[in-house]
């Protein structure tokens, strides 16, 4: 049976978790480009447990985390308290989060993983929110990901390919766009070899 990834599944793996599921350092990916994003507010989707918010916040950025887990954002409002950050925490299902046009300096979705006709309304609705010269950020798994046991869902559909992604963002300027293998190492959620896409995308000032 596949496993459904709705909020409450979400609350019980992030509850069960003895500390923080990913851990709290930021994403390898997110920290390397981290300074391309222009000052200005961001917004982290499917942000679960705060560490990539955490991260932004710490570099001077106004950072919202939107999550459908509320046990997920309690922790994130946790670490950011811990570092003595602001940060704004929505619970929201992501179908039903609006973007407002022209708002964000950045916006980052790590590991979001969704079903193929909601991730297409989510990115178009991100390209339509960023900025002109507003970056996008995205590190997800790829079908490749199904060869390995290290992470991620084990359902094709939910992992895109860069090609996939290049056709759900129009309008962007890719900087960066890559499919391969890595090691991640990110708590006991990722660990080990991995298989992903990776993508730095600006809106045209």
């Amino acid at each position: 049976m596949k496993p459904n990834y709705d909020a409450s599944f979400w609350d019980q793996r992030y509850g069960a978790a003895t500390g923080y599921l990913y851990g709290t350092s930021p994403n390898e990916f997110l920290a390397a480009v981290a300074d391309r994003i222009p000052p200005g507010p961001v917004l982290c989707l499917a942000e679960g447990e705060g560490r990539n918010a955490v991260h932004l916040a710490r570099r001077g950025h106004a950072v919202t985390a939107v999550d459908q887990s509320a046990t997920g954002l309690a922790k994130a409002a946790a670490l950011a308290e811990k570092n003595a950050v602001p940060l704004t925490t929505i619970v929201a299902d992501l179908a039903d989060f609006p973007l407002s046009p022209g708002t964000w300096a950045g916006i980052v979705a790590i590991f979001m993983h969704l079903p193929p006709a909601l991730r297409a309304t989510v990115l178009a609705r991100a390209v339509v929110g960023l900025l002109p010269g507003g970056m996008f950020v995205l590190e997800c798994y790829s079908p490749a990901q199904l060869a390995f046991h290290t992470g991620g869902p084990r359902e094709v559909t939910l992992l895109p390919t860069l090609a996939t992604l290049r056709g759900e963002l129009p309008g962007l300027e890719f900087l960066h766009g890559d499919e391969l293998e890595r090691d991640i190492i990110e708590g006991d959620g990722h660990t080990g070899r991995g298989a992903v896409v990776q993508v730095l995308a600006r809106r045209p000032a």
